[in-house]
């Protein structure tokens, strides 16, 4: 039977064999540690333009990038500040990915997580406090988070404010919404059986009643955006430039806005746009 043991905690700050050095190595080779999901590490050390150097860059399959921070001790202002100014300088050098900002610190104090607190949302930061447990000659590590990031809403957590035609001829126009009924006459040809849902955000599609968005509209008043809901793909982005057609992807939310002024352009890229739409039913697994 196994015997219950009382680890003895130290002191990460007052360790004179354990450097801040070693335990940004313990995380980078193995970011797991951290309790965030399953992370790839990019760089140790990354030189800032404005000087100074980020800690520990991490990325997930999801297109979002973590800059780490790590703190022996507590909190200080000048550790957040820090955080928050390499955060910012990562996420200007490299808009097409999404950013979260990670403080490490063996001590969050009360007065360092109200001032987090006040950041996150407008912010995404994550606050992770670290404690260290003596195991015979060896120290062992734990992560506890006690701020996460604040998750903005999508649009298809509003389904539920369902609307009508009339609603988005009024915020659109009927002209850009007769042209959403004829590309999705089109979408029809090779997607059977679905219909538009008019949300409040964005039209959408259902079939048999269920909600399945692998492609939605969202009409404006001069053009309309066609959304491929698809993960990052340089390939697609290069055949969208190379026909001269305007778009912007969110790595968050994984969709592809492609910008459509009318039904026109529309037929003039059918076989790049149709192709796209049924890459995005390949993800859906439609």
């Amino acid at each position: 039977m196994a015997n219950l043991v009382k680890m003895e905690k130290v002191s990460l700050k007052n360790n004179p064999t354990i450097k801040e050095d070693l335990i940004q190595n313990f995380i980078f080779n193995d970011p797991s540690v951290l309790g965030l999901g399953e992370l790839t590490p990019i760089q140790r050390e990354k030189i800032q333009p404005a000087g100074g150097r980020l800690d520990i860059l991490l990325a997930d399959d999801n297109g979002t990038r973590y800059e780490v921070e790590v703190q022996l001790g507590a909190t200080d202002p000048s550790h957040i500040i820090r955080t928050i100014e390499y955060w910012d300088t990562e996420k200007k050098r490299y808009p097409q990915y999404d950013h979260c900002a990670v403080i490490v610190a063996e001590e969050i104090t009360g007065r360092f997580m109200n001032v987090i607190s006040l950041f996150n949302g407008a912010i995404p930061l994550i606050a992770l406090q670290v404690s260290a447990y003596k195991m015979g000659e060896d120290v062992s590590l734990a992560f506890t988070k006690v701020i996460d990031r604040v998750t903005l809403g999508t649009d298809e957590e509003e389904q539920y404010e369902v609307t009508d035609r009339n609603y988005w001829e009024n915020k659109s126009t009927s002209k850009i919404m007769k042209q959403v009924d004829e590309i999705f006459n089109c979408v029809k040809e090779y997607a059977e059986g679905y219909e538009l849902k008019y949300n409040k955000f964005y039209i959408g599609l259902t079939k048999d009643g269920i909600a399945n968005n692998f492609v939605l509209f969202k009409p404006k008043k001069n053009y309309l955006y066609f959304v491929f809901k698809t993960s990052e793909n340089q390939e697609k982005f290069q055949l969208l430039d190379n026909a001269g057609l305007e778009y912007s992807y969110t790595p968050r939310w994984k969709e592809l806005a492609v910008k459509i002024s009318d039904f026109d352009e529309y037929k003039k890229h059918k076989e790049l746009l149709d192709g796209l739409a049924k890459a995005s039913m390949d993800d859906f697994k439609i």
